[in-house]
């Protein structure tokens, strides 16, 4: 069987026509699908045949006997966010995640829960919640990873001082062979025939030469078929990354989880006074001991003083218990401390830990933007020796010439650290293997192991003898075999393991710049490596989004790998890769890569709320300018792309064309030659312009103005010929609280946030340049801007566009949002109190590009209580607008903004900023949202000048 970066097309046909026959579940051997499970959260990169996606045993089995049958190879896959390379493979990916997901029972009083391997940890919690128990282990991917995956890598999580491991934490195991049958793993049950044997027949090595520290991780744990240890299969199987068999059904124990909790924030003057601390806390019985460094936390607001900090979470029965019990541990660690915090309020806590489970994507970046990689992630060392481990650790990382931020499970002794490898040159790669023997042979000095968490992978098995000796490591090789003889389990990992420098995922990457729009700036104008900024941790893959995070609505729409931003961001990977990577070879004009980006809402949500600071809404628009260059484009990216130049040519026949709109025969027709989709109403023209009515207002005449007496607002394409309204309300407000006149920039500017949307970047460019050429006078002046989104394009996307141009990055430094400029300019000023909830949408790119701490301030001080929703509207611009986009758009709405609208409270105001918002909530759920700038207008004494256009308030949505 053909394998590797070319497969032959006859046996792939042949192979896909087996596992097409034998399996119900899903089967694609096509370029998408080997191209995003080429690479998991690792340095490396093994391009498959394909994937399948089981629906259940039979199918995991079906699927194996064909595989065997052909002579292919199998990895099984869950999240996808192992750190060492194993969750790739060379022959078909089965992917856990689409169907096994089900939790087939949960029994409160035994304290276990039956569950498939496709289970994303977080749901088991979850479900266990409402009888007070969870599961113990809880690594910082809980929202995405899977049980399968969690048992074939032993995660570990910042619990498990408290809870163990994942193998202290599974009852009993079915598992599929590849070479057939399945078996049942319990205490005391036999494996296969011969590894009783095998075990036996190597006592004294078992019994000696393997280090007891609660994070051996690294290669098979066979002691624990050792008759003194109830020869238990089941941990001897945890832990094996997919290359004894594939679990398919897992018994799991619950642990009672604490009714409240409390976090004490220990700050010690460095990393080795944190780390030879944290020994002394175990005693005390704290739930985590983790540790970090001031190198890892740039802006250390929050936190207490000190150069390196430790999180021990303490549980109680009540907050009171919860409390008392991290101040007894914070006056233990007295001592050594140099501050301390005890921290019980929720979202505080939430807060931090956000930094520690965010670690894994912000240690990517170094302090001054270059590149950090995995490779020694998850090192551990007897906690007591963690101190000095970490001192030679430092040591060793200098003399290498080589950069990281440690931080991780010091309670335990297991540290992660990102590491500035340079991965693309050949020098660079053999200082990597340089540094990782070294490690390795540091990590074995101080009694440790050279995984604590992760597995060993590609990245470290092959240094496996280093820690064993040659004599386990041919034992693994023999245990290996018993299980799978024909060694079509995930082969070259663990047993006869690559070379950790194959492989590596960077080496089908161009070297030369990619000739790009956009200037990239924290990516040294790289575009490559722009894309190499996702590293796998899959953040974007969280289905169920809580507080202000956006990312990634598409993903949770459809559920769809090809749909989060980091499959998209793979399929990029490979079309840069092209021939060299032999999955994605047709360049910008690839068909996949167009198709995964079409449902792409450019919500710039990835922006903030991915670890590393994906753009995937900027590489959206580049990817599109240069697939059309010299083409037609799809229909929509002339009519909605190039809106302002249509609403200003229709601005004077506002109402006739109001009029047509509603002939329902004469609109359809108009939405089909647009581009847009049948289910959407055309919005109305508003029969006065904002600028014209502010015209109006201040009459003809010649008026001389300081700068301090005038308030720049920038005539945006919607409040101009949508929304004026808005337009109006802030002219009032901004009247009142500054004593400014307003006055509007020069006539025809645009921001090019359409042509941008749309990858018309060569005409957004020209807009912009024009824009800036017209506003001279006004540059270094703060402009209001009232559209979120224009906001932000004018403050990121105008910069990164012309990035030659100083005007640009001057003109973006000068954009203020109302509540910023208020903030700014009118700091003494007492906006109206309303005093009533709100709820409606925060415009997902005020939160990605913005920020809305100035709008929070504010809304604080007008009485409104309760916060819009985070995520996205789902129509975002042109998106929902489109055709074929109306299911996915619908869809993002009732994710979260529908839901959150339902159960506000009937007196709520519906606050939304975004024209796209507020079309949304009226179009899907007949209401009329409010922008801030009406909410305070309609709060003071004099009335806007007009009436507000545009529909009423209406009933709530009906629950569906």
């Amino acid at each position: 069987m053909a394998s590797g970066n070319t497969p032959n097309p006859r046996e792939s046909g042949a192979l896909a026509a087996a596992l097409r026959a034998a399996v119900r579940g899903d089967v694609d051997l096509g370029p998408t699908a080997r191209a995003l499970t080429t690479m998991d959260a690792s340095n490396y990169r093994r391009v498959p045949l394909g994937t399948v996606a089981p629906r259940d045993a039979d199918d995991i089995a079906a699927a194996l006997a064909v595989c065997r049958e052909h002579g292919v190879p199998v990895v099984p896959r869950g999240g996808g966010t192992s750190i060492a390379g194993q969750a790739t493979g060379t022959g078909i990916v089965l992917d856990l995640t689409r169907h096994l997901r089900t939790i087939t029972a949960l029994d409160p009083e035994a304290r276990t829960a039956v569950v498939r391997p496709g289970v994303v940890l977080d749901d088991l919690r979850a479900a266990a919640a409402p009888y007070g128990l969870t599961f113990g282990p809880d690594p910082s991917t809980h929202s995405r990873c899977t049980l399968g995956g969690m048992i074939g890598n032993n995660s570990c999580g910042a619990h498990s001082v408290a809870w163990g491991t994942t193998a202290d934490n599974v009852h009993a195991l079915t598992v599929a062979r590849y070479g057939g049958g399945t078996l049942r793993l319990e205490p005391g049950a036999e494996g296969p025939p011969g590894v009783r044997e095998l075990v036996d027949g190597h006592l004294a090595a078992l019994r000696t030469r393997l280090p007891e520290l609660p994070r051996r991780i690294s290669g098979y744990a066979l002691d624990a078929l050792l008759p003194e240890h109830g020869r238990d299969p089941v941990r001897a199987f945890c832990g094996s990354e997919g290359t004894l068999g594939v679990v398919t059904e897992a018994v799991v124990r619950l642990v009672d989880a604490p009714a409240a909790r409390a976090l004490a924030v220990l700050g010690y003057a460095d990393e080795t006074a944190a780390a030879e601390a944290a020994p002394g806390l175990l005693p005390h019985h704290p739930l985590t001991v983790e540790g970090m460094a001031a190198d890892l936390v740039p802006d250390p607001a929050g936190l207490p003083r000190g150069g390196a900090w430790l999180f021990a979470e303490t549980g109680g029965a009540t907050p009171a218990e919860a409390r008392a019990h991290a101040e007894r541990l914070v006056r233990a660690a007295a001592p050594d401390t140099v501050d301390a915090a005890v921290v019980t309020d929720p979202a505080g806590q939430r807060a931090l830990w956000r930094i520690r489970e965010d670690a894994a994507g912000t240690a990517t970046r170094m302090p001054d933007g270059s590149e950090a990689w995995p490779g020694w992630e998850d090192t551990a060392v007897p906690p007591a020796r963690l101190g000095g481990y970490l001192r030679e650790f430092r040591a060793l990382l200098a003399a290498h010439g080589l950069r990281g931020a440690p931080y991780g499970h010091f309670g335990d002794g297991c540290i992660h650290v990102r590491i500035d490898f340079d991965l693309l040159t050949a020098p660079g790669v053999a200082r990597f293997r340089a540094f990782s023997e070294d490690l390795a042979d540091l990590v074995v000095a101080h009694g440790g192991s050279l995984s604590g968490e992760h597995g060993d992978g590609q990245a470290r098995a092959e240094l496996l003898p280093k820690m064993y000796g040659d004599e386990l490591v041919a034992l693994f090789a023999r245990f290996k075999d018993l299980w799978d003889p024909d060694g079509g389990m995930n082969p070259g990992i663990l047993a006869r393991p690559a070379r950790l420098d194959d492989n590596l995922r960077f080496a089908v990457l161009p070297r030369g710049p990619v000739d790009v729009a956009f200037g990239y700036p924290h990516d040294g104008g790289d575009f490559s490596a722009a894309v190499r900024r996702c590293v796998g941790v899959a953040k974007c893959r969280t289905e169920q989004a809580t507080g202000p995070s956006v990312m990634c609505p598409s993903f949770r729409a459809t559920g769809e790998e090809a749909h989060s931003t980091r499959g998209r961001a793979r399929l990029l990977h490979e079309m840069l890769a092209g021939d060299a990577g032999g999955v994605i070879t047709d360049g910008w004009r690839s068909t996949e890569v167009r198709d995964a980006l079409d449902l792409c809402l450019s919500c710039k949500g990835c922006r903030s709320d991915c670890p590393v600071g994906v753009d995937m809404a900027t590489y959206k628009a580049e990817f599109l300018h240069h697939h059309y260059r010299g083409r037609l484009r799809p229909a929509a990216h002339y009519a909605l792309g190039g809106l302002p130049r249509w609403l200003r040519l229709a601005a004077p026949l506002a109402g006739p064309l109001n009029a047509l709109a509603r002939i329902r025969p004469l609109a359809a027709l108009a939405k089909r030659l647009a581009g847009i989709a049948p289910e959407r109403d055309i919005p109305p023209l508003a029969r006065e312009t904002f600028t014209r009515w502010l015209n109006r207002k201040w009459g003809k005449g010649t008026f001389i103005l300081s700068n301090d007496q005038v308030a720049w607002f920038w005539p945006d394409t919607f409040t101009e010929y949508l929304a004026p309204e808005v337009g109006r309300a802030a002219v009032r407000v901004v009247e009142e609280a500054t004593g400014r006149r307003v006055m509007t920039a020069a006539r025809g500017m645009c921001c090019g946030l359409t042509y941008v949307s749309t990858g018309r970047l060569d005409r957004a460019r020209a807009v912009m340049r024009r824009t800036l050429d017209r506003m001279e006078r006004t540059v270094g002046d703060p402009m209001v801007v009232l559209e979120p989104s224009c906001a932000a394009t004018l403050r990121t996307d105008l910069p990164e566009l012309l990035p030659d141009d100083p005007r640009a990055a001057a003109f973006a430094a000068t954009v203020h949002t109302l509540a910023e400029y208020l903030e700014k300019h009118a700091p003494d000023w007492e906006p109206p109190r309303l005093d009533r909830p709100v709820t409606g949408q925060t415009h997902c790119h005020q939160h990605a590009v913005l920020g809305d701490a100035a709008d929070r301030r504010l809304r604080e001080r007008m009485g409104l209580t309760g916060e819009p929703e985070g995520g996205c509207c789902g129509l975002a611009g042109n998106f929902g607008f489109e055709r074929g986009h109306w299911d996915i758009s619908v869809a993002c709405a009732e994710d979260r903004l529908l839901p959150a609208l339902r159960a506000a409270p009937p007196d709520a105001e519906i606050l939304a900023d975004g024209i796209s918002c507020r079309t949304q909530l009226h179009q899907l759920a007949g209401v009329r949202a409010k922008h801030l700038a009406e909410l305070l207008a309609e709060g003071l004494e004099e009335t806007p000048a007009g009436e507000p256009e545009g529909p009423t308030r209406g009933p709530r949505p009906p629950r569906p």
